[in-house]
């Protein structure tokens, strides 16, 4: 079963996807999204043709106030993010998603009982 696993590739140590955590600047509601490292990317080339690194835009709606927002993020040969522009919200951490994703499950509770 080994050399299925080599033929098929086994998993790698590193996830080959990352996840954006989104805040809308209009009304605060946040969103997640999935970015596939190997399947979402657009490959940059330099003047002699080679992979110089990687880009991807992605846009995003909010479930509160449905506002478009616009992420743009580079990535280096390695895919390791370098730089990552945000139309219309801001980055914000894993544990802050979470805890707003709480918030906001606490409420809808809250106002259905």
């Amino acid at each position: 079963m080994q050399w299925l696993r080599r033929l098929f590739g086994g998993r790698s140590e590193e996830a080959p996807f990352m996840l954006l955590h989104v805040r809308c600047q209009r009304c605060g509601a946040v969103v997640q999204v999935r970015i596939n490292l190997y399947n979402d990317l657009s490959v940059e080339y330099d003047d002699r043709e080679e992979i110089s690194g990687y880009w991807i835009r992605k846009e995003m709606m909010d479930d509160r106030c449905f506002r478009l927002m616009t992420a743009e993020l580079r990535f280096d040969r390695q895919r390791r993010l370098l730089s990552q522009d945000i139309v219309g919200g801001q980055v914000i951490t894993a544990e802050e998603y979470a805890a707003a994703r709480q918030v906001s499950n606490e409420q809808m509770h809250n106002a259905s009982s």
